[in-house]
Order: structure tokens, then C-alpha cells, then sequence
């Protein structure tokens, strides 16, 4: 069994964003099969029910991305829990898992979110290049990487030139491995309904996310600006768009709409998920998997995504309940979540083979074991 030192660079306990969970559940379902240490910042706020232990000493300050000294403290943790292996999420912190890689006879592994130079590319950054480089240079320093989708593998083992045999895919995953019952999603509609006075006839659309993320913020631009009324030009079609999340705009929150409602945080996304007809997800922006799109499939809700926002779901998994267009066509779009909301399916067995994290991360766990023989 290997011990494992998690070096987190950034706040992600209690995990609320995508980010976050995809950080707390890898280490959550991982630690059952290895020993793993978190090391991350003060901020952090712990439970208790992290299910391994979370050691907070990296600072709240941007300075603690260029602080050496935090490598003597890693040097002592790792002597100290007799680590085998340090993994970094993202390539900020190369520098210090090269340093500690070199001086603590251990192994490196990068966890990529995405490929991080190529996601602030599409956010528009100028730097975006210096960070591809440096981000290169952390994976092929590395002896083993994980990558979140199997685009981004093939692209790093093609442009980073990495060894094929020291990478895999380690997805973003949800915590149920099977479909809620039918009598589970007819409550949750019941709710919707009632809740937000929903008629029987009109379908319900649901898009859920952050929205101080700005591919988020600009999709909600385009549901708004573009995508409904697209819809009220196709006759006949009944519908609602409930918008959940956090850091809407004031100006949208305030607006009045005839089909979009406005829910703002709610407690409970996953009643949302079960609820709705059809989850949309006009994202073109940002890198890496849509942690929502995963999500709600897994509750078995149809969904209807730009070709981008898809990037890491495949569909033939999805039994026909993922309809992907082009990206920016939104009357394409809007046709497809017609289609999607008469689509009658269930999410099938394999697609928890691939998103449920008790099986992604026993792969992980064997691709350890396998590469310390």
C-alpha cells in the first residue's frame, strides 16, 4: 500500500463548486485503498467526515505559490508518515513536487483538472503560453499523471510528449453508482412544480452552476439572450428554465421573465437534477469536464450540450440522453432540447462505470500498485 501526500494549493473544504468536489471525493474514495495525508490551506474548513486526515499549513496569501520554504515542511511530512508518492492537483505547485520528487526519493504524480494553458487560451489571457510550458515541463517531470478526460490525455501524451504507459484518465465522478427510482423522480417533479408553479404541460429545463465563473456567466447570457427565445419561436412547445446556483448578477436575479426562473441557491441540487426534464448546457468556454452535465445524467435527466460543454461524456454511454450540438448553434440547440424533452430512456449501467467514483478511483488505486512492483 502506498502513502500518499495530496498537496491542494487551494481552499476546496467544505466543497461546494465542481472543482472542489472533484478534489474532496478523489481523496475520499482514493484514501479507501491507500493511505492518504491532504495538505492544504488554513482556510480550509474541516468536518471531520473527510475520511483522511487534512493537515493545513500553506497560507491564504498568493504568495504561498512561490513560498520555499514550504518544501522543508513537506520534507518533514513526508519522513514523518513515510509517503511514497506526493500528487499535486494542477501544475501550479511543479516546482515544489520536482523539488520534493528530487530530494525525497519519492514518486510524482500531477492530477490535471485540465490542460490549464489551454483553458486560460480560450478565457482569452495573454500569458496563456508560459503557463503551457511550465505546465509541460510539471508532466514530464512526473511518473505517472492523471488527466480528467480522455481528449486531454491524448493531447498531452501528443504535445507534452508523455510516456502513454505513466498516464490514465482519471475522471470526475458522482457518489451513486445506479439510476434514483422512477417513484424518487416523480417526487422531485412533483416539487418543482408545485414549488415555482410549473403547469403539467410545460417541460422542465434546469441550469445549475456558479456564476462568478465566467464560461458559467456566459452561458446564462445565452439562455437568456439567445436560447429561449428560440424556444418561444417553436410552436407549441411548453417549457420553464429554472437557473440554480450562485453569484448570479443582480441585474438578471432583479429582472422578470416569462419562462425563466430564477432559484438562486437551493439547498438541494440533486432534487433539482431529479426533477427536471432536461438539463441544458450551452457552455463554450473553460477547459476540462462539465461537473453538472456528469451529474445530471447520473440522476437520468436528459441534457442537451454544446460540443465543448461535452468535452469527457461520452454519449455512447448515455443510452441516447445526451444530444450534443454544434457549438453556437443555438437553433440547432433549442430543436435538440425539443428532441430531448419527448426522449424517454434510462441512464445505463456502463455510464456509472465510467463516472462513479467507488470504481474510477479502485483504477487509480491499481495503477499505483501496478507501477510499484
Amino acid at each position: 500500500m502506498a502513502t500518499i501526500i495530496s498537496i491542494v494549493s487551494y481552499p476546496f473544504l467544505p466543497a461546494k463548486n465542481g472543482g472542489q468536489k472533484s478534489v474532496a471525493l478523489f481523496n475520499k474514495y482514493f484514501s479507501k485503498y491507500h493511505t492518504l495525508i491532504g495538505v492544504s490551506t488554513k482556510k480550509n474548513i474541516l468536518s471531520g467526515d473527510e475520511g483522511y486526515e487534512v493537515m493545513r499549513i500553506f497560507s491564504n496569501s498568493s504568495l504561498r505559490y512561490i513560498n520555499i520554504f514550504y518544501f522543508f515542511s513537506l520534507r518533514r511530512i513526508i519522513r514523518e508518515k513515510k509517503a511514497t508518492h506526493v500528487l499535486i492537483e494542477h501544475p501550479y505547485y511543479g516546482w515544489l513536487g520536482i523539488l520534493l520528487k528530487s530530494f525525497c526519493n519519492i514518486k510524482l504524480i500531477v492530477r490535471s483538472q485540465n490542460i490549464e494553458g489551454l483553458r486560460w487560451k480560450t478565457l482569452g489571457k495573454w500569458w496563456w503560453m508560459v503557463l503551457w510550458r511550465y505546465e509541460k515541463m510539471t508532466h514530464r517531470r512526473a511518473d505517472y499523471n492523471f488527466f480528467i478526460t480522455y481528449e486531454d490525455k491524448r493531447y498531452a501524451i501528443e504535445n507534452f510528449r508523455l510516456d502513454p504507459a505513466k498516464c490514465m484518465t482519471m475522471t470526475y465522478g458522482i457518489e451513486w453508482n445506479s439510476a434514483p427510482p422512477e417513484e424518487e423522480l416523480q417526487k422531485a417533479r412533483s416539487f418543482l412544480r408545485e414549488k415555482y408553479k410549473i403547469a403539467q404541460d410545460e417541460t422542465i429545463l434546469l441550469f445549475n452552476g456558479d456564476f462568478d465563473y465566467e464560461p458559467n456567466a456566459a452561458a446564462l447570457k445565452t439562455i437568456i439572450q439567445t436560447i429561449d427565445p428560440a424556444l418561444e419561436q417553436k410552436n407549441g412547445f411548453k417549457y420553464k428554465i429554472i437557473i440554480c446556483g450562485i453569484n448570479i448578477p443582480e441585474e438578471i436575479r432583479s429582472a422578470a421573465y416569462s419562462n425563466i426562473i430564477i432559484a438562486g441557491f437551493v439547498e438541494d441540487v440533486g432534487l433539482y437534477f431529479r426533477g427536471a426534464g432536461v438539463f441544458i448546457n450551452p457552455v463554450n468556454e473553460g477547459g476540462g469536464i462539465k461537473t453538472k452535465l456528469v451529474e445530471a445524467l447520473g440522476y437520468n435527466c436528459n441534457a442537451v450540450s454544446t460540443a465543448n460543454g461535452a468535452v469527457g461524456v461520452n454519449a455512447e454511454w448515455c443510452n441516447n440522453k445526451l444530444l450534443i450540438s454544434d457549438n453556437n448553434d443555438w437553433n440547432g440547440f433549442a430543436d435538440l432540447i425539443i428532441k430531448a424533452s419527448q426522449t424517454d430512456a434510462d441512464i445505463p449501467e456502463i455510464y456509472f462505470e465510467h463516472f462513479y467514483w467507488g470504481y474510477t478511483t479502485k483504477k487509480a488505486a491499481l495503477f499505483i500498485e501496478q507501477n510499484m512492483v
